[in-house]
């Protein structure tokens, strides 16, 4: 029994083209704004890639823009099949080629779904990258002389103000590092020396934070040295008094950014796959409904259409036993290929009579 089974007659076979032609063209704008809010990401992603540790990020807008272009060549496509098939002259050149283009509409359509889930599911692998990027960014703070790192400086500091954020987890993250460049330092200063000496490695490490941590917001001017050490502060007590310094890391508020730009595009093209899907099944059914004419000359007779032949069940059954039909095919086309070259590799045995 056929899956999805409708009875067709002219005047309803024109309303579906009609509906396919015009859905398809509204599935040609929409391809227009997943390429859009691809390139939008990607732009995104660049402006920050210096704090980002691999390309992997990359993926997600790299995929929308080639689904939008795909989108708009498959459907403008289809809404030409869709137009011409109210002539079945002009429809009879798309005859041979339409079961070939369902199959890629189908591909095409697992691919829009796959993308879909890759929205949802990127925030692991962002995170780890941001993790990455920004502890490695803020290590070169410090080389605003080294060429190739000297623009770390601006783009850490622009990142902390515009997402108001400090550090990779919080501002303690500096307190980690050296971030002030030795061209700045004192060496002759009993401080410098005593700090770089009571550190393993030389460096000279501060409770301070750069000026882009600081929240202008707060009524108090801002303490971005000598952070932890209350005395050196008038009426100020670091463990209980709210920071004026931005508390959430940069890692966090970048992850937010961009986890909720690529759940509303997830949700987007997870409906723009559902509208896909419709399409593809009314083509189907119009291809099948034509194809299915009684009599070609009369073309306001009846006719049926249907989504699958047989019952689901069977189909996939009918598909499973081609497989094994082509599976088995091969093997004996190797099994003869083997056969013939034994034959070949022996020498005929040549008897002399005397």
């Amino acid at each position: 029994m056929a899956l999805l089974k409708v009875k067709f007659n002219q005047k309803k076979r024109v309303k579906l083209a009609q509906g396919l032609w015009l859905m398809n063209w509204f599935s040609v704008f929409a391809g227009i704004i997943v390429f859009s809010m691809g390139l939008f990401l990607k732009i995104e992603l660049r402006k920050r890639s210096d704090v980002m540790d691999n390309s992997e990020s990359h993926f997600v807008p790299n995929s929308l823009i080639l689904m939008g272009i795909l989108s708009c060549a498959f459907n403008a496509l289809a809404g030409k099949i869709c137009y011409d098939s109210l002539d079945p002259t002009k429809f009879a050149k798309w005859k041979p080629l339409l079961k070939f283009y369902l199959v890629l509409c189908f591909l095409f359509n697992i691919f829009i779904f796959f993308i879909a889930l890759i929205c949802f599911l990127m925030r692991g692998s962002l995170e780890t990258t941001l993790a990455h990027g920004l502890k490695n960014g803020m290590k070169f703070y410090r080389d605003t002389d080294t060429p190739g790192r000297c623009f770390m400086k601006k783009t850490i500091d622009m990142l902390q103000i515009e997402f108001r954020c400090c550090g990779n987890n919080g501002f303690r993250d500096w307190f980690e590092i050296q971030w002030i460049s030795n061209r700045y330092l004192d060496f002759s200063s009993k401080e410098v020396k005593d700090r770089i000496k009571s550190n393993v490695d030389g460096r000279y490490l501060v409770d301070g934070v750069p000026f882009s941590c600081c929240n202008p917001s707060s009524p108090r001017p801002c303490i971005q040295y000598q952070i932890t050490n209350n005395s050196a502060h008038y009426s100020y007590d670091y463990q209980t008094e709210e920071l004026n310094l931005w508390n959430r890391g940069c890692r966090e508020a970048l992850l937010h950014y961009y986890s909720t730009m690529m759940s509303s595009m997830g949700i987007v093209v997870l409906f723009i796959w559902l509208f896909e899907v419709s399409v593809m099944v009314g083509l189907r059914l119009l291809q099948t409904s034509l194809e299915s004419i009684a009599n070609p000359e009369d073309p306001e007779c009846e006719s049926e259409g249907w989504l699958l032949e047989q019952s689901l069940k069977d189909t996939l059954k009918s598909t499973l036993e081609s497989f094994k039909k082509i599976g088995k095919f091969n093997q004996v086309d190797a099994d003869a290929e083997g056969a013939e070259g034994e034959e070949g590799g022996k020498t005929p045995a040549i008897s002399t009579v005397s």
